[in-house]
C-alpha cells in the first residue's frame, strides 16, 4: 500500500503560477504588455496567465526562459503542480459526497490488520479505501462486485449472515497479497506431486510450515497466503485463479487448529485440480458452494491427508486411545490434531475428547 493520503499536505487553495510569473515582472521592472510584446503574444493571453485562466504551455515556458531568465523546467513543475493540487481539491469536493460509502466496510478492523491506514479525516479515509480496492471512486464499487459475484459458484443458505462487502475485502486482501509473491507457471502434475511434501508439513510450527507451504506451491504456480478473516465473513479459505497460469489458495485460521488448516488447505487444492478457472471457490461462509464440487474437494482433502484405506483400518479397531492416535499419525507422517478432528467430524470421537492434540495457532500482526 502506498503511503497514506493523510500524510500528504493538501492546502485549501493554490496560487496559479501566474502570480509568480507577475511577480517577478514586477522584480524585473517589466509589465504584461512588455511580455506580451517579447514572447509575441496577446496581452489577453498574458493577463489570463497570470489570472490562471489559462495555462503555461511548455513552448511558453522555453519563451519565458528567455524573456525572464527562470528556467522553463520551473514554470513546468509550477504549472504541473497547480493544476495537480486543483484538480485534488476539486476531487475532494466530489469525494466529500461519497463518505457514507464507508460505512459498509469494517475499517477498524481493516486498519487493525495493516491493510489500510486509519485516518481521522473522513475524505482521507475514503481516499485510502478506494486505494486499497484500486478503484477511483466509490461509484465503481457496483462494477467490481458484479464482476466478482459471476465468478462465485454458491448457493445461498440461511443458516448464518455473511457481511459480503466484508468478504470481498478479505477476497482483495489476499489478491493484493498473492501480487507480491513471484510464482512458476501453474503446472498440474508438479502441483500434485507435491502435496505429498506439504503433507508431512503439518507435525512442524507455524514458523517452519508457512515459509515452506509457500514456496512449495509457488514453485507449481500457486500462490497460498494467509490472511485474517473479518468480522461477519465466517470465511476459511477461498480458490480463485489470478491468471491462467497462477493460482490462489487463500487461508483465514478461523478455526484457529491444526486439523482445520489442514484441511481447508488440501480442500482448496482440490478444487485447483478437480475444478475450472473460471470460479471462485468460498469456504465456511454462509454462501455455500455447489453442493457436488464441495463433496468432491472435501472427499480430496480427507483422502490426500489420510489414505482411505489406512482410515478405514482405523476405525475398524476401536477404542481411539490417545497413545493409538499419536502411533498412526506418525506412521502416515501428519500430525496427531488431523487424526483427531477426522474422527471427531465422523463421530467417532465426542468433539470435547483429544483435542489436547491439536495444534493451537493465534495471528500475530507484523509490526
Amino acid at each position: 500500500m502506498g503511503k497514506s493520503i493523510q500524510n500528504q499536505y493538501m492546502p485549501d487553495s493554490i496560487s496559479p503560477p501566474g502570480e509568480t510569473m507577475l511577480e517577478t515582472l514586477e522584480a524585473l521592472g517589466m509589465t504584461q504588455a512588455d511580455l506580451a510584446e517579447r514572447t509575441g503574444r496577446s496581452r489577453k493571453m498574458i493577463n489570463e496567465i497570470i489570472k490562471g485562466k489559462a495555462p503555461i504551455t511548455p513552448k511558453m515556458a522555453i519563451e519565458l526562459e528567455r524573456v525572464l531568465d527562470v528556467p522553463a523546467t520551473f514554470w513546468n513543475n509550477r504549472e504541473r503542480q497547480y493544476r495537480e493540487t486543483l484538480a485534488r481539491l476539486e476531487e475532494r469536493d466530489r469525494l466529500q459526497e461519497q463518505v457514507e460509502w464507508l460505512g459498509d466496510f469494517p475499517i477498524n478492523a481493516m486498519a487493525k490488520w495493516g491493510w489500510i491506514e486509519k485516518c481521522r479525516e473522513k475524505v482521507s479515509q475514503l481516499q485510502e479505501v478506494l486505494r486499497f480496492f484500486g478503484i477511483a471512486s466509490s461509484e465503481r464499487w457496483p462494477e467490481v462486485t458484479e464482476k466478482l459475484c459471476s465468478q462465485v459458484a454458491f448457493r445461498k443458505s440461511e443458516a448464518f449472515e455473511v457481511d459480503n462487502t466484508a468478504l470481498i475485502a478479505w477476497l482483495r486482501k489476499g489478491e493484493v497479497d498473492a501480487k507480491g509473491l513471484p510464482c512458476e507457471k501453474y503446472n498440474e502434475k508438479r502441483f500434485q506431486e507435491t502435496l505429498n511434501t506439504i503433507r508431512h508439513l503439518s507435525i512442524e510450527p507455524p514458523t517452519v510450515f508457512q515459509h515452506e507451504l509457500k514456496q512449495l506451491c509457488a514453485a507449481c504456480g500457486v500462490a497460498v497466503v494467509f490472511v485474517p478473516e473479518l468480522p461477519k465473513t465466517r470465511v476459511s479459505g477461498a480458490t480463485r485463479w489470478l491468471t491462467p497460469n497462477k493460482a490462489l489458495i487463500q487461508l483465514s485460521l478461523r478455526y484457529k487448529s491444526d486439523d482445520h488448516l489442514w484441511f481447508s488447505f488440501f480442500h482448496e487444492a482440490g478444487h485447483i485440480l478437480k475444478h475450472g478457472k473460471k470460479e471462485i471457490f468460498i469456504e465456511g461462509t454462509s454462501l455455500e458452494m455447489a453442493a457436488d464440487k464441495e463433496d468432491v474437494a472435501n472427499r480430496f482433502a480427507a483422502d490426500w491427508l489420510i489414505p482411505r484405506s489406512e482410515y478405514n483400518r482405523l476405525v475398524e479397531n476401536p477404542p481411539y486411545a490417545k497413545s493409538k492416535i499419536k502411533a498412526f499419525a506418525a506412521q502416515l507422517g501428519i500430525a496427531p490434531g488431523i487424526v483427531v478432528g477426522r474422527l471427531q467430524h465422523d463421530k467417532f470421537l465426542p468433539m470435547q475428547s483429544c483435542n489436547d492434540l491439536k495444534k493451537r495457532f493465534e495471528w500475530v500482526r507484523k509490526q
